[in-house]
């Protein structure tokens, strides 16, 4: 009973999270999944609900897309997902880890101290290449972007658009590599049809807290999850 009310809740703020702001399915839910799951089952229905929340929604958030900046996202992910494959293959997972972890809490700080950039067409590559490379490394594709449209000061419109629009395509291939290479098992499907209705009421309360975030609370936000991040994979490996 205790298992299920974890999983009920770990998955109710994850998808609240994600339909609210774009992002956070990973940052929240991976880590607490872990605690009732083996990685490769947490990692997987981790993807299959997040990719649930990203089709449910793309239909309405289509019009807050920004469609030159998302195709710049999805070819630069395409360099970013063999690259950080093969980190994940030759690097010590621990050290990588907590250098990622450390890069994110300096970035965060700096963006707390109102450190800004300009956003272009050639970073938006950049930040699609690490945020592959994330995912196929680590398991969260999230970091980069919300560094990177945090320090443009991007509206939370196109980045809660974008980011669910770009997780679309990174979850689907991280999820399909997942089910080739890894494998798959009957419980995860279970489980994650277990965590649907659950999904369903996040997306709904979800929309309307949307509508109630200003663009300073959601940077707020942004922070606190970049830095819940950065202390979590730091804390993990030591």
């Amino acid at each position: 009973m205790e298992s299920i009310v974890l999983f009920s809740v770990i998955i109710f703020v994850a998808s609240l999270l994600q339909t609210s702001t774009g992002f956070g399915f990973s940052i929240m839910a991976t880590p607490f999944l872990l605690l009732l799951f083996e990685p490769r089952e947490a990692i997987q229905i981790n993807l299959i609900l997040s990719l649930v929340i990203s089709t449910a929604l793309i239909m309405k958030i289509k019009q807050d897309i920004g469609m030159g900046t998302l195709k710049r996202l999805v070819a630069g992910s395409l360099v970013g997902l063999p690259l950080g494959m093969v980190l994940f293959l030759m690097l010590d997972m621990t050290w990588l880890k907590i250098g990622v972890s450390v890069l994110i809490l300096i970035l965060t700080v700096l963006l707390v101290l109102n450190f800004r950039i300009r956003g272009s067409q050639k970073r938006d590559l950049v930040a699609g290449g690490f945020s592959g490379a994330f995912t196929t490394s680590i398991g969260m594709p999230g970091p980069p972007l919300l560094l990177y449209f945090s320090g443009t000061d991007t509206a939370k419109e196109k980045l809660r658009g974008t980011t669910l629009a770009f997780y679309l395509w990174i979850y689907a291939v991280s999820l399909i590599s997942q089910v080739v290479f890894a494998g798959t098992s009957a419980a995860i499907w279970t489980s994650s049809a277990a965590g649907l209705p659950i999904v369903v009421v996040g997306l709904v309360m979800g929309q309307i807290l949307f509508r109630w975030i200003n663009q300073a609370l959601f940077r707020k936000l942004t922070y606190v999850l970049l830095f819940f991040t950065g202390v979590y994979l730091f804390w993990q490996q030591i």
